[in-house]
């Protein structure tokens, strides 16, 4: 992920930095410019994001490219001990359906009028993304992980036909989200590998990332939504299809690449770390990464086997 740091100029008021890592960076995964094009673009639009205030392409002003952006004061829920501290069980209502409600709405901005019908092809979308993470896995993998391969080839082989193209966030989850103390989304973040594509992907990415108290266990643990008061996925996935009207009925596919993708880029991550950006580390303290991927992939290839 880029990095984000919070700054406070002399009359308090706090402001927002995001550059990209400080080694072992890909060049296409930490465009600065594009990632304030985005959200400078959508600042007139419902879906709400901070402020973009500037950017600064000169290197020699901070070592890379950067922006700044207004700070937006709220909740970041990343686990269930937070959900409980910070959101009523009504809140916690109110923010699975905020986190549905702004996706709808990120999926209905009208790309013409905001600027942005040129920010990527707008055809073959899973194709160009499969291409993508599974050149990026390659060229970062650290060990030889077959079902990243098999999973890649039969994705490729089964890809829905795709509607028209909308914003696709690519990480979107209540966590790179900020919310109040209702429960309402204030602001949606991290748009650093946004594009234009199938929306289903968002929505698939969602099913990976979130499980509500009902629901059986994903690929991640200490999930947020666990708590009483969240949505279950079915109800998200009810509610995005009544909204947006969309077709969901191939959402066991697009939840499948979500698994796969997230598993090339977690390995991408491991990598780095092997590399030293977390400093002199041994395997072992590494290996709760490793795993990450492992079992990452093997969901994928679990959703798969649901598709008829």
């Amino acid at each position: 992920s880029n990095l984000t740091f919070k700054l406070t100029d002399a009359k308090g008021v706090h402001y927002v930095l995001r550059r990209p890592p400080l080694s072992h960076t890909l060049a296409s995964a930490h465009d600065m410019g594009r990632e304030h094009r985005i959200i400078h673009a959508l600042r007139n639009t419902n879906v709400p994001v901070a402020p973009a205030l500037a950017m600064c392409t000169d290197v020699e002003v901070n070592g890379a490219p950067f922006y700044v952006m207004g700070f937006v004061d709220g909740h970041v829920v990343r686990d269930a001990v937070i959900a409980e501290r910070v959101l009523s069980e009504t809140a916690r209502r109110t923010a699975s359906e905020s986190l549905i409600d702004t996706m709808a709405a990120i999926h209905a901005v009208d790309l013409n009028a905001v600027g942005l019908a040129d920010l990527a092809k707008h055809e073959g979308y899973i194709a160009r993304q499969l291409k993508r993470w599974y050149g990026q896995f390659n060229a970062q993998k650290t060990r030889d992980l077959p079902l990243i391969d098999e999973v890649h080839d039969a994705l490729a082989a089964r890809i829905p036909e795709q509607g028209p193209a909308t914003i696709v966030h690519g990480d979107y989850r209540l966590d790179n989200c900020i919310v109040n103390d209702d429960g309402r989304i204030v602001a949606v973040l991290d748009w650093e590998i946004c594009t234009l594509g199938d929306p289903l992907a968002d929505l698939g990415l969602l099913m990976a990332y979130y499980t509500g108290p009902d629901d059986e266990s994903s690929a991640w643990q200490a999930q947020a939504n666990r708590v009483k008061g969240f949505l279950n996925r079915a109800d998200l996935v009810e509610r995005y299809a009544r909204i947006t009207k969309r077709d969901v009925s191939q959402l066991d596919f697009y939840t499948s690449f979500a698994f796969w993708k997230l598993a090339c880029i977690i390995e991408g991550v491991y990598a780095r770390y092997l590399g030293g950006a977390l400093g002199d580390r041994s395997a072992s303290e590494l290996a709760p990464f490793a795993a990450q991927v492992e079992s990452a992939v093997t969901a994928a290839h679990r959703y798969l086997s649901r598709l008829r």
